[in-house]
């Protein structure tokens, strides 16, 4: 997650007027003949210390350990047979990093790298729901290496996972699979992709961001962004009833500072394009945005419970949805 605040915090975007089409839950995905794999804790750990380990060196934007982290994301894209939307996998954009405190020169132009891929849905004439994750960290700091296991690698495992399954038992709407780059320090590679989307604006029914997601040191887990999309509270309140773990509706509400998360990471960029959102994440512990934030310290059983959740959010959505 980023800790980034912008003007746009008193935005109040002209989708909150957004109407969403609901269909009776009995409409869910058809089945194929493909069963889905089923979650696996070991497979979502698997990821969260490949990408944490000291071989990725914190995967600072710009740095060999990023570069490291987004082919590790392509390959796995390529692997999981994910289609491009254009000549590659592979979308780069360049962007200005954020201004130093020291006052010293303003840094030159820096290139990032967003890894997309799209899984068909079963009706073309239905727009795209997009699933993003940021895959860039802090790096190396005083020689220390800051290591994203909850921030963000975690999501990424996630996202991972939802596309093995969209492969396996298509949704009804296309999804897109976002690993975003350069998060950190300004929601960069979110607002590359939304400034110049790989669809066309009105093809992108919904955003469902993925930010820490495996830290349930409390048992919990929200979801942001119904309150300014109330429609999409009313598909996801029977999914947050079922599920295994607690599911929590806030941190959306405008004017309450640092607790609201509206634009604190990828899905931010989305409701500034007017571009609906829902936001699955932890709260900050200790260890956030700290070397501390290491794959042991994850949970793998509400690690995987959380996954589940966000699975049965997205087959909600995607029945709910026109």
């Amino acid at each position: 997650m980023s800790t980034v605040a912008t003007a746009h915090q008193l935005l109040r975007v002209g989708a909150l007027a957004w109407a969403v089409a609901v269909t009776p839950v009995a409409a869910q995905a058809p089945a194929t003949a493909s069963a889905p794999p089923s979650i696996a804790a070991d497979a979502l750990m698997a990821t969260v210390r490949t990408l944490a380990s000291e071989e990725y060196q914190g995967r600072a934007s710009g740095t060999e350990g990023g570069a490291r982290a987004r082919a590790f994301v392509k390959d796995r894209f390529t692997a999981l047979r994910l289609s491009p939307i254009g000549p590659s996998l592979e979308h780069s954009f360049s962007f200005t990093p954020k201004a130093q405190a020291s006052g010293g020169a303003a840094a030159p132009p820096s290139q990032g790298v967003n890894v997309v891929g799209r899984c068909p849905g079963t009706d073309p004439a239905l727009p795209a729901i997009v699933l993003s994750a940021h895959y860039d960290h802090l790096g190396i700091r005083d020689g220390r290496i800051y290591r994203g296991a909850d921030d963000n690698a975690s999501g990424v495992a996630v996202l991972l996972e939802m596309a093995a399954q969209c492969m396996a038992q298509p949704f009804r709407h296309d999804l897109v699979f976002a690993a975003f780059d350069a998060e950190e320090g300004g929601l960069h590679g979110a607002a590359a992709f939304v400034s110049a989307p790989p669809l066309p604006r009105d093809r992108l029914a919904l955003d469902v961001n993925l930010d820490m997601v495996a830290r349930g040191d409390k048992g919990e887990i929200y979801v942001a962004g119904t309150h300014h999309y109330p429609r999409l509270r009313s598909l996801l309140e029977p999914v947050a009833a079922r599920a295994p773990i607690q599911v929590l509706f806030g941190h959306d509400l405008p004017g309450s500072g640092h607790e609201d998360w509206t634009l604190q990471s990828d899905h931010g960029r989305f409701h500034q394009a007017g571009i609906p959102f829902v936001y699955f994440g932890v709260e900050d512990h200790p260890d956030y945005h700290q070397p501390s934030d290491t794959a042991d310290k994850i949970n793998p059983d509400f690690f995987v419970k959380a996954a589940g959740v966000v699975l049965d959010a997205l087959r909600t959505l995607d029945a709910g949805l026109q």
